[in-house]
């Protein structure tokens, strides 16, 4: 199934070389604005074609609205749509073969040779331009109650920006750069992936998130949890292969006198000293800063020859996958990892808001 939330809700469509890509949001508040202009810099930062380290296909990933705005772009509070078209595709570089590492093969097993794979069909990254549109709007609305989300790469293959706890400050420091990680490891990293694409490799990354200002009590505990909710998405993006809040998987290295985050009361408030949870216990946010890690996958679409089966006669073969593709998605993946954290978190607290509001009525 194609849809996504609880209070909010996503359906997403298309395919890469489709007509268009798309997807409609329902459950928005109505009367929020939202600025075309801030959602069209954040489309900016994950469209392909920007510089030598991305993919040469090139588009503007203009979005056009069908529904949900007014006139003066404002929420209605109906369902809104907006589609993406396609307008770089280039299909003759996709035959009927099985390149390793793609959906293909369990494409081929599910829909039975039906699915339009072309440029990866429905499990293309392109299918993240409108999960970052309606990530946008989310971001915006988020701010005008204090909630601020920022992303950033911190390593590209073994190049490694360290993994410190980052302040609010650090993440604004990379938020306007067009390589948005830190200065001392940027440049090594993208040496890393010049290199990749020179061997016609490719090179995987991780990208940190954060979301600063969001209250304490979100989520519920097991199922539904803030930690379960926000992977869900997240493990929705293709090339995403593994997902840590706070420390991690460094924490089962630690002993608990390490791992907990002790605790002290300041202004009438109960705070934390650290936040090696990364600001979930128990499923549920503690008020500290949500931070999360997603592990990315190197590009599946490399030059280099690779063992595969033929699908008509079931033979072995071997492939180059032709086209354009990036040598190392992680540095536009950053506004997508920034974009399911906004939603996953709105979901939330507009949960949160129905619950409350029952209370009240009892």
């Amino acid at each position: 199934m194609n849809v996504w939330g609880n209070r909010l809700k996503l359906s997403i469509f298309g395919e890469s070389h489709g007509r268009a890509v798309g997807i409609v949001v329902d459950g928005l508040p109505p009367g929020e604005p939202i600025d075309m202009g801030a959602v069209e810099l954040d489309m900016a930062r994950r469209a392909p074609g920007r510089d030598d380290l991305s993919t040469a296909r090139r588009e503007p990933d203009t979005v056009e609205i069908l529904s949900g705005l007014d006139s003066e772009g404002g929420t209605t509070g109906a369902p809104i749509c907006g589609v993406i078209r396609n307008t770089d595709a280039r299909s003759s570089d996709y035959g009927a073969q099985l390149r390793p590492g793609h959906a293909d093969w369990t494409a081929l097993m599910k829909f039975g040779g039906r699915a339009d794979m072309r440029g990866g069909g429905h499990f293309s990254g392109r299918l993240t331009a409108p999960l970052v549109f309606a990530g946008s709007m989310a971001k915006q609305i988020l701010l005008r109650r204090g909630v601020e989300i920022y992303g950033r790469v911190v390593s590209v293959g073994r190049v490694s920006a360290g993994c410190a706890s980052p302040s609010i400050e650090e993440f604004r420091e990379t938020a306007g750069l067009e390589f948005p990680a830190s200065a001392e490891a940027s440049d090594a990293m993208k040496e890393s992936i010049r290199e990749a694409r020179g061997a016609g490799d490719s090179v995987g990354g991780v990208v940190e998130a954060a979301v600063f200002g969001l209250p304490g009590g979100l989520g519920e505990p097991f199922f539904a949890s803030m930690e379960s909710e926000t992977a869900s998405l997240l493990f929705s993006v293709p090339a995403v292969k593994g997902v840590e809040f706070g420390d991690g998987f460094r924490l089962a290295s630690m002993r608990g006198s390490e791992a907990n985050d002790p605790l002290y009361v300041e202004d009438g408030r109960i705070l934390a000293r650290s936040n090696h949870n990364g600001g979930v216990l128990g499923g549920i946010t503690n008020g500290m800063p949500l931070i999360v890690r997603a592990a990315i996958k190197p590009t599946a679409s490399i030059a280099l020859e690779q063992e595969s089966v033929d699908p008509a006669s079931m033979e072995g073969t071997t492939v180059r996958v032709r086209g354009r593709h990036d040598p190392c998605i992680a540095p536009r993946v950053v506004p997508v990892v920034e974009a399911c954290l906004a939603l996953s978190s709105l979901d939330a607290m507009l949960a949160a808001r129905q619950i409350r509001a029952q209370e009240r009525e009892r």
